[in-house]
């Protein structure tokens, strides 16, 4: 691992809403379409994410190659690439780093 990977967020997750890290995380369980992701956002955040917010990501990713789109009748299914599963355990590995001592403290309390 290079010193840009120990101390930078990996370039498939935006630190900023995390949104893309969510979407990815929620591909490692199973292929979804898109409002199925939005709804298993909606269970961690509270809100459901709108289709102008969730869209955009999914085609981001998608064009970044971490995701991959099959029609299926009417749906569009987005799973993870290998390029995908890649980053999203990188992402995982830096997050532990970065947050890992706060989410240790709060247990303890």
């Amino acid at each position: 691992m290079s010193d840009i990977t120990e101390c930078c967020p990996p370039e498939c997750c935006d630190m900023r809403g995390m949104l893309s890290f969510l979407v990815l995380w929620l591909l490692t369980k199973e292929p979804m379409y898109g409002q199925k992701i939005a709804q298993e956002i909606a269970k961690r955040r509270g809100a459901k994410p709108t289709p102008g917010t969730i869209y955009p990501a999914l085609k981001d990713l998608s064009q970044r190659g971490l995701i991959k789109r099959e029609k299926q009748g009417k749906r569009i299914i987005y799973s993870l690439t290998d390029k995908g599963r890649q980053g999203i355990e990188e992402a995982c590995q830096y997050f532990c780093r970065a947050f890992g001592e706060i989410f240790e403290e709060q247990k303890l309390k």
